[in-house]
C-alpha cells in the first residue's frame, strides 16, 4: 500500500519541524518528506492547508472493557479515538473486572488487536481489586504488555502502599500515573468549593483535596527515585508544584484534560427547576417535578466530573502552565456513561464526560486560535509527550518511522453535535460549542481509517 499526503503543513515536534511539505508513505512506513515529490502512491490526499501531525496519543482513556461495554467497547471507544485523531490509546483499569492481573490485562490487549487499528495499551491496576489493600503483581502485568499503572478513579490512600509501589515501579522503570484525590477530605463534595456551591445547593470539593496528594506523592517520588505523571491537574497550586519540580530537575510529568482549560464552576448550567418561571410558578419557587435533565437531554449533570470545574484563576493557571511547559501533556479522561448513569441528578450521577471527540477541535479552539500554544506546540502536547512519557516509538513524523499520522483542518468552523459521535455514549457539556478545527483523516501504519465526510452531519 503507498499513500501521498500533498501540500500539508507538516509538524514534528522531535525535529521542529514545520514546512509546507510532501509526505510518501509505503507499506505503513514513512519512506520520504519533501516537495514536490512524484506522486506514483495508489492513495493521495490532498492536505492543502491543513496540518500533517503525529497522530494523537491519549494517555489517559476509559474503554469500560471488560465489565461496562454498555456504556463503551473496546471496538467503539477505539473507533472515537480514530475520529478524534487518535491512534493511540492508554486505557485505565477500573474496569470490572479490574486489570489487576495479566489474565485481563491479555484480554485487552489482545482484543484491542484483533478488533481495531488503533494502538491500545492498558495500565495495570497498583492495588489488587484497587481495593487499596495489596500492592499487585506489578512486575508480571509489566512482562505482560502494561506500560504504565494506575489506581485512576481515586489514589493510592495508604501512603506505605504507594511508597512500596513508587520503589517497585522505580526498579521496572515504569510510571505512576496518578489521581490525585484525598477521600477523607473529598466527603460528599460534587462540584468545586466556591460561590457556586450556593447557587446550586451542592456540597464542594476544595483544592487541597487535589494538591495534598500531588505533594505527598511528588515527595514520595522524588525518593523513590520514580517516574510520576500527574493525571488530570485542575488547581493552581498543582501548576506551581509542577513549575518547581521541573526547575529542580525531577522526573514529574503531568496532563491536562480541554474541560479544566475551557470550562470554570461558573459555566455549571443550573437546574431546569431553578429556572421555572411559567405560568404555574410566578413566583420562580423551585418545584422539584421536573427531572435534572431537560427534554432537549442538556444536563447539568455533564458538568460533574472528578476533579470538578475550578474557577477562573485555576483555569488561568492550568493555560499558563501549558503554555510555559510546566505542564506536559493534553490527555481526555473519556469516561463514557449511559443516559441512566447521567440522569439521576447531581447528587446521585457518576462523575466524568467523554473526550476523543472533541479534544482537537477544543485544543486547537481554545489554545492555538488564541494564540496560547503554536500549531507546532499542539503537536507536541497531544503526541510528541505523551509518546515519551509512555516510552513509545511514535510521536513522530520522519523518514523509516511508522506512518501513525492526523490530518487536521484548521479553517473548519461548526457546531459540536453530540448525535454525530461514534462512542456509545454522549456524555458531554459541550454539546452545541461552537469551534474550529476537525480532523480530516487519520492514518495508522499507512491506512486511512478514518475520514471526515459531510454526511456525518446528518446525522
Amino acid at each position: 500500500m503507498t499513500l501521498m499526503i500533498k501540500g500539508g503543513r507538516v509538524l514534528d515536534p522531535a525535529t521542529e519541524t514545520d514546512k509546507i511539505a510532501d509526505v510518501y508513505v509505503e507499506d505503513g512506513i514513512v519512506k520520504k518528506i519533501g516537495t514536490k515529490l512524484k506522486d506514483e502512491a495508489r492513495q493521495t490526499i490532498d492536505a492543502t492547508g491543513m496540518y500533517v501531525m503525529p497522530g494523537f496519543i491519549d494517555m489517559h482513556v476509559h474503554l469500560r472493557d471488560p465489565g461496562q461495554t454498555d456504556k463503551e467497547s473496546i471496538e467503539t471507544g477505539a473507533a472515537a479515538a480514530a475520529k478524534g485523531g487518535y491512534t493511540t490509546i492508554l486505557a485505565m483499569p477500573n474496569t470490572k473486572p479490574v486489570v489487576d492481573n495479566s489474565d485481563v490485562l491479555s484480554y485487552v490487549l489482545n482484543k484491542g488487536k484483533s478488533v481495531t487499528p488503533v494502538h491500545v495499551y492498558q495500565a495495570g491496576a497498583v492495588t489488587v481489586g484497587m481495593a487499596g489493600e495489596a500492592l499487585t503483581d506489578l512486575a508480571d502485568m509489566a512482562a505482560h504488555g502494561a506500560i504504565a499503572f494506575s489506581e485512576d478513579g481515586k489514589s493510592v490512600a495508604s501512603t506505605k502502599l504507594c511508597w512500596d509501589a513508587l520503589h517497585e515501579l522505580a526498579r521496572l522503570d515504569l510510571p505512576l500515573l496518578d489521581h490525585c484525590e484525598e477521600k477523607t477530605l473529598m466527603g460528599n463534595g460534587i462540584i468545586n468549593k466556591d460561590k457556586n456551591c450556593e447557587r446550586l445547593g451542592l456540597p464542594g470539593i476544595h483544592n487541597t483535596v487535589e494538591n495534598v496528594i500531588a505533594s505527598r506523592d511528588y515527595l514520595l517520588a522524588v525518593e523513590a527515585g520514580a517516574r510520576l505523571h500527574l493525571c488530570h491537574c485542575s488547581t493552581k497550586e498543582v501548576v506551581d508544584m509542577l513549575r518547581l519540580a521541573k526547575q529542580q530537575g525531577h522526573a514529574l510529568t503531568a496532563e491536562v484534560c480541554p474541560h479544566h482549560f475551557t470550562l470554570t464552576s461558573d459555566d455549571i448550567p443550573d437546574a431546569p427547576w431553578m429556572q421555572d418561571t411559567s405560568a404555574n410558578n410566578m413566583e420562580g419557587t423551585p418545584t422539584l417535578s421536573a427531572s435534572p435533565m431537560n427534554r432537549e437531554g442538556f444536563a447539568m449533570v455533564n458538568y460533574k466530573m472528578n476533579p470538578p470545574l475550578r474557577t477562573k484563576a485555576d483555569r488561568d493557571a492550568l493555560i499558563e502552565g501549558l503554555r510555559d511547559g510546566s505542564i506536559d501533556c493534553i490527555a481526555t479522561d473519556h469516561a463514557p456513561d449511559t443516559a441512566d448513569d447521567k440522569n439521576k441528578g447531581m447528587r446521585e450521577d457518576t462523575f466524568g464526560i467523554v473526550g476523543l471527540e472533541t479534544a482537537a477541535a477544543l485544543t486547537y479552539t481554545e489554545l492555538v486560535e488564541k494564540k496560547v500554544l503554536t500549531p507546532l506546540q499542539m503537536a507536541e502536547k497531544m503526541s510528541y509527550n505523551p509518546a515519551k512519557i509512555l516510552r513509545l516509538d511514535a510521536g513522530v513524523i520522519a523518514e523509516g518511522k511508522d506512518a501513525d499520522l492526523v490530518i487536521f483542518d484548521p479553517n473548519a468552523a461548526y457546531t459540536i453535535d453530540k448525535q454525530t459521535f461514534v462512542s456509545k455514549s454522549k456524555n458531554t457539556p459541550f454539546h452545541g460549542r461552537p469551534v474550529k478545527g476537525r480532523v480530516a483523516f487519520t492514518v495508522i501504519g499507512g491506512e486511512v481509517v478514518y475520514e471526515y465526510t459531510e454526511k456525518e452531519t446528518e446525522k
